[in-house]
């Protein structure tokens, strides 16, 4: 076990799943991760770029990614926002790439240096258009390595842009973390197609086969216009149903897979805590002062948050007498919770200065609700 911070831990995963090359441009709070890239990705044959800007950073990481090279890049809310439209990009050229968010206070420049997770939404239907796309939030350092291994995984297999949605607190937290040896990395296999014979949108690729590098041979066409098998733009109505169908089966054809989740605390709870990234920290610490007092209290802290899921947290509708959502923002989590759960009260506690929400600051929300009759 090593003494690490969460910034740090993130590109010890990255190198350990077979990233090797890094676009970016530093911003606080994540600047460490490409401070440590430049440091570590030169040692195992990596490429580390410093860009002019956000954008280019993501422009340049697709490109690394075309020819072969697995990618990331990190950032915070202003750089976000300018890697919006090449994320799209790679969303409809189905190119593999990481985005690590470590989420500050917003809008605009906002709050450098201080803690949020006002990104939620942003992380999901941030670009313009339907896409598929898919968002992990850790709570831990240990998390933010494997989540991080688990988003490369996840990209690679399913030719899409993933998203780690850390926080500033997560980022810069010192914890002790259990490094393996190795890591489980996704591997298609070779690609065996003979290259007169290469469809690089052709049906049954979506995810989970090999596809071509350039460089290697083969020719292809990459576009972000709406484009058929042969990837040449088109406007034909039955192509682009097609195209956008092959977004969603991304998710809907592995649901089950692409649900990741935690559940801490009483097996049998009244009272449901739905919470992400440092907050579910926080939360923990409420919950065992609830259960000094007799009230049964549980966590359910998605793991993987977009997909949202859905299935797994309606098992506790009309089971508990309230749900709780504890964020760092006015309210985004507490959204696709209120789709889910419709037959039990569900309350938000929100708080969006920049500060850590603290536990008592958490169990003062709650007496603004009915619930506190329970407590």
């Amino acid at each position: 076990m090593k003494l690490t911070e969460g910034n740090h831990a993130c590109v010890k995963g990255a190198i350990a799943v077979g990233v090797r090359f890094y676009g970016g441009y530093p911003i606080t709070p994540s600047s460490e991760i490409a401070e440590e890239m430049s440091r570590l990705l030169p040692k195992v044959g990596g490429i580390f770029i410093q860009m002019e800007d956000e954008i280019a950073s993501m422009g340049a990481c697709i490109g690394a990614r075309l020819a072969g090279l697995k990618s990331m890049t990190a950032t915070s809310g202003p750089g976000f926002s300018l890697m919006m439209e090449h994320i799209g990009f790679a969303a409809m050229t189905e190119v593999p790439v990481l985005i690590v968010n470590v989420m500050r206070g917003g809008p605009s420049t906002g709050l450098p240096t201080k803690t949020s997770q006002q990104d939620l939404m942003q992380a999901r239907w941030g670009s313009h258009g339907d896409y598929s796309i898919v968002a992990l939030a850790p709570w831990s350092v240990q998390e933010c390595f494997e989540l991080t291994v688990k988003a490369v995984n996840i990209s690679e297999e399913l030719r899409l842009p993933t998203i780690l949605l850390s926080d500033e607190v997560v980022a810069h937290m010192v914890e002790g973390v259990e490094f393996p040896e190795k890591v489980e990395i996704y591997d298609p296999g070779p690609l065996t197609t003979p290259p007169g014979e290469y469809i690089h949108y052709d049906d049954g690729t979506e995810y989970g086969v090999p596809r071509a590098d350039y460089g290697k041979g083969y020719r292809f066409h990459i576009t972000g216009l709406a484009h058929g098998k042969d990837g040449f733009p088109t406007n034909d109505p039955e192509k682009v149903t097609w195209l956008l169908n092959r977004f969603f089966r991304k998710i809907d054809d592995n649901m089950e897979r692409l649900t990741d989740y935690r559940i801490e605390g009483h097996d049998d709870p009244d009272i449901l805590f739905v919470a992400i990234g440092s907050v579910a920290r926080t939360s923990m610490e409420v919950m065992n002062q609830l259960e000094k007092k007799g009230v049964r209290t549980a966590l359910f802290r998605p793991r993987i948050v977009w997909p949202f899921p859905e299935k797994a947290l309606s098992g506790f509708d009309g089971k508990v007498s309230a749900v709780v959502v504890p964020e760092m923002s006015h309210g985004q989590l507490i959204h696709p919770v209120r789709e889910v759960i419709r037959n039990t009260p569900v309350y938000g506690i929100h708080k969006y200065n920049g500060e850590l929400m603290s536990p008592q600051e958490m169990l003062a929300g709650l007496k603004n609700y009915p619930v506190a009759k329970a407590l």
